[in-house]
């Protein structure tokens, strides 16, 4: 036998460098598509209809069979990267915080990629029934992504994929029946419809009539049963819109560097007395202000509490502000509260208060402190917050008749369970009071505002909000927007005022939503679906045909 190496095959043909690399540059493609829509599909962009399809790279893809290794680094660190330019704004307080929570809030919204690439290449040739329930199991796991987001690690569940709508009334109705994550399910779905239907024209090569998509008709089906609702809610609801208050927002727009400065403290009263005399100025019912507005505790300091209640006198309307509370002061259990507070113009500081009930990791506490307490907090103020427990709400006195009013502090409007405990406890108004000038004038505001949206409508409850600098506003029980304050350049971010005509709809005064009385019935229905879903594709076989 000859040692010498065959020779060559003249007319063999030799893959191109492209063709050599094709894996890698699928990859760099997908995660570049995936990381650009999933910026865009949320505020501050106004690109909402990109959640439609954000997802449908990785879902293409997916049934291409990539390599597991290549797939998952890939589709989590597209999420790492997104998450990390979303949540941009937390460089405004910490570096460290945006590059630790980013890439970690990312790669376990990612962790949905590995279940669609278990799941997509196997529904293919499977009968419809199959691959519809698989469908469904598949979008269910999305939900349960996002359902962990709001107790794991303390939770964080800041813009759920349904916030993404915000701005889109005409989806977001189901979420009174099964939460926002209804809304996150429905599109999902879409995403993997709009993904099946490109995998079948593009490389299935059917033709004629066997090019339809089962699982798009599934995905378009659920579209409009979110927008029948829609229908029914919105069809004349003119009919049945009461008067509620005249409410005027007080934005102070006190810089964070000085907000907790002493000796900023007179000239942070003589903003909000100016700020608050022009309001009263408009005669409104209730006048509100941010959250911990005042330099000094309300409940705690003699001279703060005397502040706020002759403003309330002067301007003849009750105040509902944040502050801060102080109980046994100079006591050995001394404990300091972010609260919400009613200031009748008649009878002064009501006794009751609300007390912030789920609060900001290093921000208001320092987790595992006896561990981690070399860890200071980013608000230089006293010690460890305490949590508050109870969801009452606030009974404000109007000039028709007296309203109850349930505050959420801050982020927890980001928490459905919260909102509605308060609106389980009586409450007919949703208040966020919130201080965002920490995140400078970027997208968090819109970002923020856009969770509370979501709560109006799981709830059926109108929502005020009032934020230091911005967003400030109203929106109705059906998620309309219906006032923003902005300034004469059309800003949010300004110091001023403006009083608006805040109404509800009759038809759910003392009334409470599906999800108000049944919770998160959804996220079990989502895991029954997930589990029946890759059982059906484990265990069945394609189908012949």
């Amino acid at each position: 036998m000859s040692d010498n190496p065959p020779a060559a095959d003249p007319y063999a043909v030799v893959p191109t460098f492209w063709e050599r690399q094709s894996e890698w540059v699928a990859a760099g493609v997908v995660l570049v598509f995936t990381v650009v829509l999933a910026v865009v599909s949320f505020p501050p962009y106004k690109i909402p209809e990109a959640a439609y399809a954000m997802l449908v790279p990785g879902i293409f893809w997916a049934y291409t069979r990539p390599r597991f290794k290549v797939y998952a680094w890939t589709m989590i660190a597209a999420q790492a990267v997104a998450w990390t330019i979303i949540l941009g704004w937390l460089h405004n307080v910490t570096w460290f915080g945006l590059i630790l929570l980013g890439p970690v809030v990312g790669a376990w919204i990612g962790l949905w990629y590995l279940a669609a690439w278990w799941t997509l290449p196997r529904m293919l040739g499977r009968p419809t029934m199959v691959r519809l329930l698989a469908l469904l199991g598949l979008a269910g796991v999305w939900v349960l992504v996002e359902w962990t987001r709001t107790w794991f690690l303390g939770g964080f569940p800041w813009l759920p994929l349904a916030a993404s709508q915000w701005q889109r009334a005409s989806i977001l109705q189901v979420a009174s029946y099964t939460g926002a994550y209804g809304v996150s399910f429905v599109l999902v779905a879409v995403n993997i419809g709009f993904g099946a239907y490109a995998h079948r024209l593009f490389r299935e090569g059917e033709t004629g009539l066997r090019k339809r998509s089962q699982e798009f008709f599934l995905a378009m089906f659920l579209l409009l049963v979110c927008l029948s609702i829609h229908v029914q809610e919105a069809f004349n609801r003119v009919r049945f819109t009461v008067p509620v208050a005249r409410v005027g927002f007080v934005q102070p727009y006190i810089p964070q560097d000085v907000k907790w400065d002493p000796a900023k403290g007179p000239g942070i009263l003589a903003v909000l007395q100016q700020t608050t005399s022009a309001a009263a100025a408009t005669r409104p019912d209730l006048i509100l202000w941010p959250e911990a507005t005042t330099p000094w505790a309300v409940r705690g300091d003699a001279n703060a509490r005397a502040f706020v209640e002759t403003l309330a006198q002067t301007a003849k309307a009750p105040l509902l502000l944040g502050s801060v509370a102080i109980e046994h002061p100079h006591e050995a259990n001394e404990q300091w509260y972010n609260g919400a507070f009613v200031v009748d113009p008649a009878f002064g500081v009501q006794s009751s208060y609300y007390a912030k009930r789920h609060l900001v990791p290093f921000g208001e506490y320092v987790p595992l402190r006896p561990v981690l307490g070399w860890i200071t907090k980013f608000v230089p103020i006293g010690d460890d917050f305490a949590t508050g427990i109870d969801s009452s709400p606030l009974v404000v006195p109007l000039s028709r008749g007296a309203l109850t009013f349930g505050p959420l502090i801050c982020y927890e409007d980001i928490y459905p369970a919260l909102a509605r405990a308060s609106t389980l406890a009586g409450s007919d108004v949703l208040v966020v009071l919130t201080n965002n000038a920490w995140f400078g004038e970027g997208g968090a505001a819109y970002q923020h505002a856009a969770n509370s949206v979501l709560r109006a409508v799981e709830t059926r409850r109108p929502v005020l909000r009032d934020g230091n600098g911005g967003w400030s506003g109203w929106i109705d029980e059906f998620g309309s927007i219906r006032a923003t304050l902005v300034n004469d350049d059309g800003s949010i971010y300004f110091r001023g005022t403006k009083t608006l005509n805040v109404t509800r709809d009759a038809r759910w005064v003392g009334r409470y939503s599906f999800y108000t009385e049944h919770g998160d019935w959804f996220v079990a229905v989502c895991a029954a679906l997930a589990l029946f879903g890759f059982a059906l594709l484990k265990v069945g076989r394609p189908s012949e045909s």
